[in-house]
């Protein structure tokens, strides 16, 4: 019987059925937009059901993905034309050097349905988008990383985050649900001007409901509501629950905008929701203004998971690692002790004092993909990309898995090694292929905003704690499906440190790939 991470042959079948329905479809197709990979152009030979049994029950799948990676090629998606950019030299072409031609949005049946193609992560290229990306880019300048003080809020926070740790007295626990709560209450304060304590059950859940609709926006049945929109209809199927789960929190987020607005004062905004009111006011009489109610719930809620998911899972898989690599750790520790000290909280000024950690995190996302293929673009016209022409309209899947292991920009990309971050005097240096954040118009506009969380809560904790696994037992390093890579539950013993406590000579280690690299050719066979 044949396993994909857990989930049982049901899920196999279903993987098998989307896959078999896509071929019956493209069989149908006479139009072809650039060289078609199918499962059996990447073995030669072999039917599809026999290449699936053969390749997902074994532990490297490497020699089939590097078959899969040409720098450009075409997928159906149930008769929805994509193509898929693989390695850096692509995904910049088309991203930077084409940056508004490959800015627009798939109109997927299933963005349509939850956000009518508004809001601002999944809007048109078009007017919406910009007036939405302006204001939030604005806001979070304005309320976050651009006033001097939102530092120490995010200190202040650490400080929340590392008491609620020290409760557990150096007992096992899963350190999923602080984290969370963490990382989003940075983005509550810019988004709502105040922050929820880790006991706020409705918070809680919301967050929960997010995290469960990143799953299940990659699950087979999500894939096949696209293909099939018209399957909306059946009672059942994990696409009914994630619609169920988004209407709650639609529902929550528009009881919580009316409360942080009571008490508002027109054009003297307190975070982003009254910012958002205010250009609302400003455009009542404009006809074609894009700002309403509903994208502004949209908008809402579409920040709150940007600014949660990946910075969440960043730093589950940097404390997963800082575990299973204890000379890692020491490292890091070591630095943080030289530079910041035992009592101090750790200040972004001395970020360029501490090359290491900053090569630690940078290694942490580049090995880890947390987006492994980012979120779908499309084409706003007709284009040519490498001698290939890509109409308007088609749907383009950027490969950052494949950019973060292109081995003509990474020496030995399947090794966890933070040096390959630091020169030859131990100095940082940046890399042109790091690209976890995306990149031309669509990128990611908390980009700074996360890099200042990761650095503050990573330091913070290695400054109070030593990590270990319970018992010195190494949890399961497979990724979780979904459209981010996360680490499967696990518990951390998190033990003060001893300020004595001496870090070992770091060594190269080579790190468990299996995991992600059956991810991204299990998904690869659900699209």
């Amino acid at each position: 019987m044949i396993f994909l991470y857990g989930e049982k042959l049901g899920s196999y079948l279903s993987v098998c059925l989307v896959y078999l329905i896509q071929e019956l479809i493209s069989m149908n197709s006479q139009k072809t937009l650039v060289p078609k990979k199918t499962l059996e152009a990447m073995q030669g030979k072999g039917s599809t059901i026999e290449l699936l049994s053969k390749h997902l029950s074994n532990v490297s799948l490497q020699s089939v993905l590097q078959k899969m990676i040409s720098q450009i090629f075409s997928l159906d998606l149930g008769g929805i034309s994509a193509i898929v950019l693989n390695g850096y030299d692509a995904v910049k072409e088309c991203l930077v050097h084409q940056s508004e031609i490959f800015a627009d949005r798939p109109s997927l049946p299933l963005f349509k349905k939850l956000t009518n193609m508004g809001g601002l992560l999944n809007s048109k290229y078009g007017r919406g988008w910009t007036e939405h990306r302006k204001l939030a880019v604005n806001t979070f300048r304005i309320f976050g990383y651009g006033q001097r003080s939102f530092e120490h809020k995010i200190s202040e926070e650490s400080v929340f985050f590392l008491d609620a740790i020290d409760t557990y007295k150096g007992r096992p626990f899963d350190l999923k649900h602080l984290i969370t709560n963490a990382v989003s209450n940075i983005t509550n304060l810019i988004i709502f001007g105040e922050r929820f304590t880790y006991e706020d059950t409705e918070f809680q859940h919301m967050i929960e409901i997010f995290s469960e609709n990143i799953e299940l926006a990659a699950s087979a049945s999500v894939f096949l509501y696209n293909a099939f929109p018209w399957i909306g209809i059946l009672p059942f199927g994990k696409h009914q629950q994630l619609f169920k789960n988004a209407a709650e929190v639609y529902d929550f987020l528009h009881e919580l905008i009316e409360r942080v607005s009571e008490n508002r004062k027109p054009q003297s905004p307190r975070h982003f929701v009254d910012a958002y009111l205010d250009e609302m006011d400003c455009n009542e009489n404009d006809p074609e203004s894009t700002y309403s109610r509903e994208n502004l719930i949209f908008s809402v809620g579409e920040l709150i998971i940007a600014g949660t998911e990946t910075t969440t899972n960043v730093l589950r898989w940097a404390v997963l690692f800082m575990a299973l690599y204890p000379n890692i750790q020491g490292q890091v520790q070591k630095e943080i002790d030289l530079v910041i000290g035992p009592n101090k909280m750790p200040a972004l000024e001395e970020k360029c004092k501490m090359p290491y950690t900053e090569a630690v995190l940078h290694e942490v996302l580049r090995f880890c993909n947390i987006a492994p293929l980012g979120i779908f673009h499309a084409t706003s016209k007709d284009t040519v990309v490498r001698g290939y022409s890509i109409p308007e309209g088609t749907t383009v899947i950027t490969n950052l898995y494949s950019v973060h292991f292109d081995e003509k920009y990474w020496s030995n990309p399947e090794v966890f090694f933070p040096e390959r971050f630091l020169d030859g005097s131990g100095q940082f240096v940046k890399k042109e292929a790091f690209i976890p954040f995306s990149l031309g118009r669509r990128h990611c506009l908390g980009e700074q905003l996360a890099r200042m969380e990761m650095f503050l809560f990573f330091t913070s904790l290695l400054q109070r704690f030593h990590l270990c696994f319970p018992h010195g037992v190494i949890p399961d390093l497979k990724p979780r499906l979904g459209m981010t890579l996360q680490p499967q539950p696990y518990l951390i013993c998190a033990e003060r440190r001893c300020l004595q406590y001496e870090a070992i000579p770091i060594r190269r280690v080579q790190c468990y790939r299996s995991g992600f690299m059956s991810y991204l050719f299990q998904f690869m066979l659900i699209v």
